[in-house]
């Protein structure tokens, strides 16, 4: 039984208000909020467990490491890794990227060779590779959408060469809310002998993720969209790859031995972990995915599915409206299969920043604007949307004050 009300129980920021408004918090692809078990789990082991990790012999110390590492094999069992070695502690699905496209860039790729992105991508999987591009001389490549806002596979063989190195694509598009085919990109990907980095920023929130079966290479994603703290992040790799790539950083914690004339670096996955990690994130994570799984993962993106299709159905009744991505005349029963619990619109001519501006004076948090994906924008031919996106706690009765909001607004232009 999906006991909203006691579910919101637990998210007290959700029964403020904002300019005499009670709040409608909407914008859960930027970031959700935080149940009070991660925020007491945190202060917890601040006020009696803070102690440096890995790195003492006393008490406080070692039961740090204790929930460090513990934490890590939560991670382990929520994507279903093989080994805690293959799990690296981040600070976010950007940083995840970024050491990705350092390291491999570094040892596994020459002038000349190429990445393939998709046109939906966010900026930090785009920005990572233009970034190494002008350090390495690669090639970065994307593969197209179609009017419809899905990726065009149709191009996806012609795309892959000798010279491609690395598939990079979302999981979920933070725009569109489209749910990539991984599964299929990376067969194909690894029939070419081409490893494939996922970005699941947009999917570890909202559905069941088991990255042996997807069969990735890479796979990041961040603490602070699943109801966890900010600054802390996860990189799956497979041991193999991972065991290829040197140190994105270096410093402490990291190293084996240091002379001056060489260093070794540590085991997996410390080799890419430089400085104090942080381990009381990485507890307030763990929390978090219990927190998730205490609801139900498969109950979670059921629950969010519905306000997604409800969502939908209810905007289509405003005059001007235009939904971007998947459209509920192509998903039909199978919302869940091709579009995630985002819903991207403009109404008319009305400027997405007016339009948040004063949904915001209503008490209703949207997100506005090009959602660090330029490029897409673009291809979309418009330069901003306004986006409402969806988390556990949320409901119909919110989706109703966003709609009856939106005609509000419409009728003031």
């Amino acid at each position: 039984m999906y006991d909203i009300n006691k579910i919101r129980e637990d998210f007290p920021i959700l029964s403020r208000e904002v300019y005499g408004k009670p709040l409608v918090y909407l914008d859960n692809a930027a970031t959700t909020q935080k149940p009070l078990c991660v925020l007491d789990a945190m202060r917890d082991e601040y006020l009696n467990v803070n102690a440096n990790v890995h790195r003492g012999v006393h008490y406080l110390s070692q039961q740090a490491t204790d929930l460090h590492e513990a934490a890590r094999e939560k991670v382990r069992q929520f994507i279903n890794a093989q080994k805690t070695e293959e799990i690296v502690f981040t600070r976010g699905t950007t940083e995840a990227i970024n050491l990705v496209a350092s390291s491999f860039c570094e040892s596994q790729m020459q002038p000349g060779d190429e990445i393939l992105v998709t046109e939906m991508e966010h900026h930090s999987n785009i920005v990572s590779w233009q970034l190494q591009a002008q350090k390495h001389g690669i090639v970065v490549k994307y593969l197209p959408i179609t009017d419809d806002g899905h990726l065009d596979l149709s191009t996806l063989n012609s795309q892959l060469s000798t010279k491609t190195k690395l598939v990079s694509v979302a999981h979920v598009s933070n725009v569109l809310g489209t749910v990539n085919p991984v599964e299929q990109i990376i067969k194909v990907a690894h029939e070419h002998g081409i490893p494939v980095l996922v970005d699941g920023a947009q999917s570890a929130p909202h559905m069941r993720v088991d990255v042996q079966a997807m069969d990735c290479d890479f796979y990041g994603f961040s603490g602070h969209k699943m109801y966890g703290p900010t600054g802390i992040g996860v990189l799956y790799g497979k041991e193999e790859w991972l065991e290829k790539l040197p140190p994105y950083q270096g410093g402490g914690e990291m190293i084996d031995k240091v002379t001056w004339e060489k260093t070794t670096f540590e085991r997996l996955p410390f080799k890419f972990e430089a400085g104090t990690p942080d381990y009381v994130a990485t507890h307030g994570l763990a929390k978090a995915i219990e927190y998730m799984e205490s609801i139900g993962i498969d109950a979670v993106q059921q629950h969010e599915q519905e306000l997604t299709r409800y969502c939908m159905e209810q905007l289509q009744s405003i005059d001007g409206m235009t939904i971007y991505g998947p459209q509920l005349s192509t998903v039909n029963c199978q919302l869940s299969t091709l579009k995630d619990a985002v819903v991207s619109f403009n109404v008319g001519t009305i400027h997405h920043l007016d339009m948040g501006t004063l949904l915001d004076r209503l008490g209703i948090a949207v997100r506005t604007g090009h959602h660090c994906a330029q490029p897409l924008m673009d291809r979309l031919g418009i330069s901003g949307t306004v986006r409402a996106s969806f988390a556990l706690y949320n409901t119909k009765e919110e989706v109703d004050i966003l709609v009856a909001g939106i005609r509000r607004v419409s009728q003031m232009f």
